[in-house]
């Protein structure tokens, strides 16, 4: 017999328990069926998930998100850079574990991960929500594999759709302007010509610089997280070199006066730099000296009755020297296959993707270079009088 269903009473009228053995042989029971049929049917599934080998054992699914959380966490702290897992770590900390931490895993229903995922967007950028549900979803698919749920509840959880914010793209003259207003020149214009990562620049030793060929090798990248620099490979994990215009070989050389092969670059050659502060540091200090001054230029003009264009120079980040390099490599000539391996991306078609609004005079020049061809094979002039 597969099993058997008794009634029984309570304050609250008929209810009725099944009884029947898991695939280990010992005896089980789950009570509460309202009606005779309920329990039918929960039996009849009890049954064909035995004969399927799809059985989950209800006391597995007594375990909590918390329980299976350290031994998922710890997966992620030895595969991921320091700076990614301390993002995963917060996450955790602040938006998951409070929520759901204490919860059984199999009692989580997918309308409820669904409704706290939505409450989260309304507070949180799209990025966070999208990292907190990919921890919950990832302990639960633990709790999958370790066969303690028949399947994930959140694996078809809608999140935000990520809206990307406009990239901002200096000029030559804009960059050198940067550059000679801030503290760190030749980081600066360093950055503005390579396209380094932040880490990849400030982790460069005076050895990596080859003043003569302009090449710099990334072999080292050096974040700060919480307390302590992090030094270990570059976000691709492989090397590369990284050419800079020779103009910039003068700045390049004033980095590495007095200063050893295995010292660091920029900076007193000592200490890693870390990333200013995004309201205070430096860099933004550079940035408002330069708007301070473009809002003078602009009262002295209005003044005498001249037009003068006002504050252009735009608010932007260290990050965004990233783009200004790939914007102004393209506007140079240089194909998508240099700038790729220039930026260290994955892909000539990531490179795409990623700055593909910097490429829609090459659109233009399609047809350009079409009509030329045209016309030098003859087949234009049919066309000539539409």
């Amino acid at each position: 017999m597969a099993g058997t269903i008794t009634a029984y009473e309570t304050a609250a009228g008929k209810r009725y328990r099944v009884r029947y053995r898991k695939p280990d042989k010992a005896q089980t029971d789950k009570r509460g069926f309202k009606t005779k049929k309920e329990a039918q049917l929960f039996l009849a599934s009890v049954t064909v998930s035995k004969a399927t080998g799809e059985y989950i054992d209800p006391a597995l699914g007594r375990t909590t998100v918390l329980d299976l959380s350290a031994g998922w966490l710890a997966g992620k702290k030895t595969s991921l850079k320091p700076s990614t897992y301390s993002a995963i770590d917060s996450s955790w900390g602040k938006h998951v574990k409070p929520v759901w931490g204490l919860r059984p895993v199999a009692e989580i229903q997918p309308a409820e991960i669904q409704e706290w995922v939505t409450g989260l967007a309304e507070s949180r950028s799209a990025t966070t929500v999208k990292r907190a549900l990919g921890i919950l979803s990832g302990i639960l698919d633990v709790a999958v594999d370790n066969r303690r749920l028949p399947r994930n509840p959140a694996a078809k959880t809608k999140t935000p759709r990520k809206t990307p914010k406009p990239r901002v793209y200096l000029t030559h003259e804009q960059l050198h302007a940067l550059a000679a207003a801030s503290t760190h020149p030749e980081l600066v214009l360093f950055l503005g010509y390579t396209g380094l990562r932040w880490g990849e620049a400030t982790g460069l030793k005076v050895k990596h610089v080859d003043l003569f060929r302009r090449r710099a090798t990334i072999a080292e990248n050096a974040v700060f997280v919480r307390t302590e620099f992090h030094i270990g490979t570059p976000k691709t994990h492989e090397a590369r070199s990284v050419p800079f215009p020779k103009f910039l070989r003068p700045a390049m050389l004033a980095a590495t006066k007095g200063k050893g092969p295995d010292q660091i670059l920029f900076g007193d050659g000592k200490n890693y730099l870390r990333a200013p502060k995004t309201a205070t540091g430096w860099f933004r200090s550079a940035i408002m000296r330069i708007r301070s001054a473009e809002a003078d230029a602009a009262a002295e003009a209005r003044a005498r009755g001249e037009q003068h264009p006002g504050v252009t120079f735009p608010m932007l980040t260290p990050h965004d020297l990233r783009h200004t390099a790939a914007s102004l490599a393209i506007s140079s000539g240089a194909n998508v296959k240099a700038v790729q391996r220039m930026l260290g991306h994955a892909s000539a078609a990531m490179t795409l993707d990623t700055y593909a609004d910097l490429f829609d005079d090459d659109l233009d020049d399609v047809a350009k270079r079409l009509h030329k061809r045209a016309v030098a094979a003859d087949v234009a002039k049919v066309w000539a009088t539409a």
